[in-house]
C-alpha cells in the first residue's frame, strides 16, 4: 500500500513538471498539403495560406525516382536553374525535413525538370510575434496579486487536489 502511494505521488509530480514546462510552438508543414512535393501543385497559392517562423520546419514526400529537393538562390529560383545550389536537401528516401532555422527567405526548386511547369517553392522565414501582453490585474489586495497571478498557481492547485484524491482513496482500499 505505502508502495502504491509511493509510486502515486512520484506519478503526479511529474505531471506538474510537464505542467510547467514551456509550449513548444515549431510547426512541421508537409510541403503541399496532401498532395506532396508533386507535378501539378500551385505551390505558391499553398504558401501563401501558412506563416513560417524561426523554429518550423519543411517536410518534402516525394516520389524519389522523379523528383528532388534543391536550395537555390531568389535568381535561380525564378530561373529554374539548379546548377549551383545552395543545398540538396535529397536524401534518396522522398522523405527529406527542412529545418527554418534563419529568419530569412527560403526557395527550392526540383532539378528534374518539373521546375519549369512550376515545382517550386518560396517562402519567407519570419521571427514569431511576441506573445500579446496580459491586461493589468486589479485588485484590492495588493498583498495577494502577485501570488495569484503566478502561473504557478492554478497546476499546483490541481496538483494538491490530485493528490489528496489519490491519497482518500489508497486510505479507502
Amino acid at each position: 500500500m505505502e508502495k502504491e502511494r509511493a509510486t502515486a505521488v512520484v506519478v503526479l509530480l511529474c505531471l506538474v513538471v510537464v505542467m510547467e514546462l514551456p509550449e513548444a510552438s515549431a510547426t512541421r508543414y508537409m510541403v503541399g498539403g496532401k498532395m506532396g512535393w508533386t507535378s501539378n501543385v500551385n505551390y505558391t497559392i499553398w504558401a501563401q495560406d501558412q506563416h513560417f517562423y524561426n523554429g518550423d520546419w519543411l517536410f518534402f514526400v516525394y516520389d524519389r525516382n522523379q523528383m528532388d529537393v534543391i536550395e537555390v538562390n531568389q535568381t535561380n529560383y525564378v530561373s529554374c536553374n539548379a546548377e549551383h545550389p545552395l543545398h540538396n536537401w535529397t536524401t534518396g528516401a522522398g522523405r527529406d525535413v527542412v529545418p527554418l532555422n534563419v529568419t530569412r527567405d527560403y526557395y527550392f526548386i526540383t532539378s528534374k525538370g518539373y521546375c519549369y511547369g512550376g515545382m517550386k517553392l518560396a517562402v519567407k522565414v519570419e521571427n514569431m510575434p511576441p506573445p500579446p501582453e496580459a491586461a493589468p490585474v486589479k485588485s484590492k489586495s495588493s498583498d495577494l496579486a502577485p501570488a495569484f497571478g503566478s502561473q504557478f498557481v492554478l497546476p499546483s492547485v490541481l496538483a494538491i487536489g490530485t493528490m489528496w484524491d489519490v491519497l482518500v482513496r489508497c486510505e479507502r482500499i
